[in-house]
């Protein structure tokens, strides 16, 4: 892997040991990134132990494919973590493990296009095999569907302002780099916090829309249930608002029970609790973020399947 574009695993420890309590269960690391969690997981597991990696982006599995020859117990799968239960082949797993949002591989690599840092391609898909890039999307969509991706899914109250922009500079040019995308939504921008480029919020809504990111969280979460032994883990680190409340919601959901009216009668295995919280939500320490700015904003939650 080139020095260039290495990644820094955030909440390392703290993932795996929440992760794993046997050592000769099956694991599954749903977003593989450079194997950092992988790897430790491994280190974790006894000669029965297995795990098994998903990722979408091709660069991650092929760095994956080399520790699949490496170490028998493990194995990679190219796609999304919402796919897992047929990446399970219909077995129960006794952990899951998510690290949300995008590596820093993938926002160092111009070549990507999801970073207006460095001027590239206007790409976005993580997975660079299928689907539709965020300048082919771009150059179809219309006002109100742009408006509502980056009002929605990068929460920015400007994005009707942005939308407009967007639509009036294709009509001069197709908008095929990241700079000339920033460029465009920054001078629509009428105001921003200091310190933050006035494209963020709106990269960020497009990158989520383009990669499908809060459906497969949702159908990842409710897979779960399903998937995960008695006593199983499901770890979810998150980097922004979005992805942590779904995380939050879902666990408090299903720590709650069947949603049915307080006055009906009911015993405790009655209301099909199927959750439990493991512990507070825990972010990366003042170490972790000084050697890793983009740990800053991580956070973790563990729920635990029961019976």
């Amino acid at each position: 892997m080139s020095k260039k574009f290495q990644h820094k695993t955030v909440l390392l420890d703290e993932a795996v040991d929440c992760l794993v309590a046997d050592s000769n269960g099956h694991y599954i690391d749903g977003t593989f990134g450079r194997g950092g969690h992988s790897r430790l997981i491994l280190s974790q597991l006894d000669n029965e132990g297995q795990l098994t990696g998903i990722d979408k982006d091709p660069v991650a599995v092929s760095v994956a494919q080399e520790l699949e020859q490496e170490d028998g117990r493990f194995r990679i799968c190219h796609g999304s973590f919402a796919q897992i239960k047929e990446f399970a082949g219909g077995e129960k797993v006794d952990g899951i493990l998510l690290d949300l949002g995008v590596s820093s591989p993938q926002l160092d690599d111009a070549g990507r296009g999801f970073s207006f840092q460095n001027d590239g391609p206007l790409d976005m898909r993580m997975d660079t095999s299928r689907g539709m890039s965020a300048a082919d999307w771009l150059a179809v969509a219309s006002e109100d569907e742009i408006t509502d991706v980056i009002k929605r899914f990068g929460e920015e109250k400007f994005g009707r302002r942005m939308a407009k922009g967007i639509l009036e500079a294709r009509e001069q040019a197709p908008i095929t780099r990241t700079a000339q995308l920033a460029k465009i939504i920054a001078d629509a921008n009428p105001v921003w916090p200091k310190k933050i480029h006035p494209a963020t919020k709106a990269f960020q809504g497009i990158r989520i829309f383009i990669n499908s990111e809060l459906d497969d969280l949702e159908r990842l979460m409710e897979d779960s249930l399903e998937l995960l032994k008695p006593g199983g883990r499901l770890v979810i680190i998150s980097f922004h608002s979005l992805e942590d409340r779904m995380v939050k919601r879902f666990i408090r959901r299903h720590e709650k029970g069947d949603d049915v009216p307080s006055w009906v009668p009911l015993t405790e295995e009655q209301l099909n609790r199927r959750l439990k919280s493991v512990g507070k939500a825990r972010k990366a320490g003042p170490e972790e973020v000084d050697g890793n700015p983009r740990a800053r904003s991580a956070v973790m939650r563990v729920a635990e399947r029961l019976a």
